[in-house]
């Protein structure tokens, strides 16, 4: 919670609080608001950049370019992960693994169902 946000919780009308006392507090006891930090999106220095090897190619027909992506899903008792392998000509999806550990056989390249 921001402090924005604190300070819909907190304020009341028997009892109006400043919001810029909120966000002196929450300063204080090292509460910040989860979310995306500024300028997540420069490089460290030091790190390789990686061409974009498909630029400029003209993705014709089916089995040309795939790719594949690792995203976790949110559960009660933790996370799972889903790795998928997807066309990018047609779009479908040639398979998919679902798991509740994070291992390297996990996403490693077999058949999958």
């Amino acid at each position: 919670m921001g402090v924005r946000r604190m300070h819909q919780e907190l304020t009341n009308e028997a009892e109006p609080l400043n919001i810029k006392r909120i966000r002196r507090l929450m300063r204080l006891m090292g509460l910040e608001a989860v979310g995306p930090k500024p300028n997540l999106s420069k490089p460290q220095l030091g790190h390789t950049i990686y061409p974009y090897l498909l630029r400029g190619v003209p993705i014709e027909r089916v089995n040309q370019v795939w790719s594949t992506d690792i995203t976790y899903v949110p559960m009660a008792s933790g996370f799972l992960y889903l790795c998928a392998v997807i066309d990018w000509y047609s779009r479908f999806i040639l398979s998919w693994r679902l798991s509740n550990t994070l291992l390297a056989d996990f996403c490693a390249v077999r058949r999958c169902g």
